[in-house]
């Protein structure tokens, strides 16, 4: 397994998986061999994941500084 991985970085993975998710899935649907609620269904999956990064991103600080916390038995 490669070493830790940025937030960043999963971000930018992420937007990658989407964007090719984007092109296939519509022609999966389209030759049959995926529902269309399959396929929204797997997007709206990952757009959550996507979303989730994000918040953990934006409030990466304060993540840190409650882990601290509890660590030092504060919380």
């Amino acid at each position: 397994m490669a070493g830790k991985i940025s937030i960043i970085g999963q971000i930018a993975e992420v937007d990658r998986e989407i964007a090719e998710r984007q092109k296939l899935y519509p022609r999966l649907v389209r030759e049959g061999r995926m529902k269309e609620e399959q396929r929204v269904m797997l997007m709206d999956r990952i757009i959550a994941i996507r979303a989730t990064l994000m918040f953990c991103r934006e409030h990466e600080a304060d993540i840190r500084a409650w882990m601290a916390e509890k660590k030092g038995g504060r919380v």
